[in-house]
């Protein structure tokens, strides 16, 4: 389990519920993560695309963002993680995110 959280498999939450089933239930890490849906989305260009719907359905904290408030960016991760249905490699989402808004 500890190496498919440094391999970025799977989240620190998701590894909690790794965790419960293993002690619950035993059976194999991999198994689990594949049956119970907790693998993180990895995949850059279904990333892309999810952040620039977000982007362009919430200009005007991209807007702020341009302009200095920082927690602007709170508001465009939100959707994101909404969007991928809380799957998204949070580290990659907020590297995307900042290499766009920069752009």
């Amino acid at each position: 389990m500890i190496g498919r959280i440094a391999d970025s498999t799977i989240s620190n939450s998701a590894a909690k519920q790794v965790f419960d089933a293993l002690w619950t239930e035993g059976g194999d890490v991999d198994a689990i993560i594949e049956a119970k849906g907790l693998k993180q989305m990895n995949d850059t260009g279904a990333l892309e695309a999810i952040i620039d719907e977000v982007l362009a359905a919430n200009p005007k904290n991209v807007e702020e963002f341009r302009a200095g408030n920082g927690k602007a960016l709170n508001g465009l991760v939100g959707p994101i993680m909404k969007a991928s249905k809380g799957k998204a490699n949070p580290a990659q989402v907020n590297e995307l995110l900042l290499k766009k808004l920069q752009a």
